[in-house]
């Protein structure tokens, strides 16, 4: 090499005074993409599945938020249940139907002990309305919370009528846990028994039949239970416009 430090190649390769070599160009590639995976928990699923519940209206009127249509539907947190009792309880339909209930106890003067009029009339709307928010309350939050038990109704179906009606009247004494296990509705059962019993402090004195009235409301509401889980797996999801899957990305 010469003094000057720099040379280039001849025709032969070799490389001349005052001349450089010449680097080929280099080239960065930049990535323009990062993919990113987000799981969501099951808090976050549950909470998608529930405001699709929400939404669930038989034929757009009354609603129809405990039954979930999700063959994995995820358990709800205490808060959820929570909510889910809450809107149902407050909803204006429990109202409505509380008030036309009222309505034929007056016109046949059940409870006569409330008397007629607008006062009697008031007092059977609010002992209807209370055994419905109580027995909403009890059965589906409170006890629910405490003994770690789903109260919706899953969806089946599949399978023979005959095997999807003994599974929807069966739903009646037993449940999901949290867990995801059946297990005996002690949730429904203590939660009936409860409001039952609750229902003695409202009663006229003259109705009120002690163990009698709380195990007779207890009954009922079991039986409630069974029939409306019948029209849940038979009828309400072709009567209810929202009564679809929410399938929430994971």
């Amino acid at each position: 090499m010469s003094a000057s430090g720099f040379a280039t190649k001849t025709e032969s390769g070799s490389l001349q005074p005052g001349e450089s070599e010449v680097l080929p160009p280099v080239e960065l590639v930049v990535a323009t993409s990062v993919e990113i995976n987000v799981t969501q928990t099951r808090e976050e699923i549950a909470e998608v599945q529930i405001h699709v519940e929400e939404t669930q209206r038989l034929l757009g009127v009354v609603p129809n938020y405990y039954v979930s249509y999700e063959p994995d539907a995820q358990p709800l947190n205490a808060r959820q249940k929570l909510q889910l009792g809450w809107k149902f309880a407050v909803n204006p339909f429990a109202f409505g139907i509380s008030a036309f209930i009222a309505g034929i106890q007056q016109a046949d003067n059940s409870f006569p002990g409330y008397g007629q009029g607008a006062q009697g009339y008031a007092k059977r709307f609010g002992a209807t309305y209370a055994d419905f928010a109580s027995g909403t309350f009890f059965g589906n939050v409170v006890f629910p919370v405490l003994l770690r038990q789903d109260p919706r109704y899953f969806y089946k179906g599949t399978g023979s009528k005959k095997s999807r009606f003994f599974y929807a009247i069966s739903n009646a004494v037993i449940c999901k846990g949290d867990s995801g296990h059946w297990q005996p509705n002690y949730s429904s059962v203590l939660g009936s028994l409860a409001a039952g019993g609750l229902s003695n402090l409202y009663y006229p004195a003259s109705s009120r039949n002690g163990v009698g009235l709380t195990f007779e409301n207890s009954l009922i509401g079991i039986g409630g239970s069974a029939m409306g889980a019948v029209v849940e797996e038979f009828f309400s999801k072709r009567l209810t416009p929202h009564g679809r899957d929410s399938q929430p990305s994971r």
